[in-house]
């Protein structure tokens, strides 16, 4: 079992893309190996911890058009 890190202190931040009517997420670069992510609206609330690979796959799927959208 993987131990959740603690994110009290995290640095959080969107992407220079994100400026799209506030439908977007937060990351945070302070932990090796896994990626945090948050819901930009609610920043108190839950964050979902990936593997820094995971991170990393599902945001070369999204450049390249992987998953639609417009």
């Amino acid at each position: 079992m993987t131990t959740r890190p603690d994110l009290s202190r995290a640095s959080w931040f969107k992407s220079s893309y994100s400026d799209n009517g506030g439908t977007c997420v937060e990351v945070s670069a302070d932990f090796p190996g896994v990626a945090p992510v948050r819901d930009s609206k609610d920043p108190e609330g839950p964050a979902l911890v990936f593997s820094a690979e995971a991170w990393r796959s599902f945001v070369a799927a999204t450049a390249a058009g992987e998953f639609g959208g417009s």
